[in-house]
């Protein structure tokens, strides 16, 4: 199986990206957060593979930025009703790291942001990930937070602004592709009016 891809940035879609290696185009699925930290078309890039065989769709590919991404993906998908479109939901709102901290914190509130978890599913996620590894770092590093109240977390401009588009009717995976698009160009601290009409313009609004 295809465990890393190195080649150039062919096409990026609302959930995939074509990678040609070597002349041979490769398709592969990826989260919003990923599709969006992708370089510009024809540059290069290494993607963390976690390829997944079924005699009814026969291979598919699933790339991540980094082996820490990927190791939570397949972490979760070894849970009962945990998809590979669920998984990646999870890490476009929560990154590896972010992850290890909420489930320390039993926070279902953070893994139920993810788009299409609800919070059946997020309580089972908070319950099957304890002292699982989902990063390389070790888990031991987050076991003070578990009694640790947690901080209420303030919306984030980038957060503000694809509610925004949200509520215009852009679906949510083309609404965080662009603003992230346009909060990597403007820098994170851009103005939620700057950001929404940045990536509105990348919409062709």
């Amino acid at each position: 199986m295809i465990g890393r891809l190195r080649g150039l940035v062919a096409e990026i879609g609302e959930e995939e990206a074509l990678i040609d290696v070597a002349g041979v185009g490769y398709v592969v699925r990826c989260g919003s957060r990923t599709l969006a930290h992708l370089p510009p078309l024809g540059e290069e890039i290494v993607l963390h593979i976690e390829s997944q065989w079924s005699e009814a769709h026969g291979l598919k590919l699933y790339g991540f930025l980094g082996r820490d991404e990927r190791r939570a993906f397949v972490t979760m998908l070894a849970i009962q009703g945990v998809g590979p479109k669920a998984a990646l939901a999870v890490l476009d709102v929560l990154s590896p790291t972010d992850l290890v901290g909420a489930v320390a914190r039993e926070d279902k509130a953070a893994v139920a942001r993810a788009n299409g978890v609800g919070p059946k599913l997020a309580l089972r996620l908070i319950t099957e990930l304890k002292d699982k590894q989902l990063t390389d770092g070790p888990v031991a590093a987050f076991h003070a937070q578990i009694h640790a109240p947690a901080a209420p977390l303030a919306p984030s401009n980038v957060g503000e602004a694809v509610a925004a588009l949200l509520g215009l009717g852009v679906a949510e995976v083309n609404a965080r592709r662009v603003i992230e698009q346009a909060a990597l160009r403007l820098g994170d601290d851009a103005e939620i009016p700057a950001l929404i009409k940045a990536g509105l313009q990348e919409l062709g609004r």
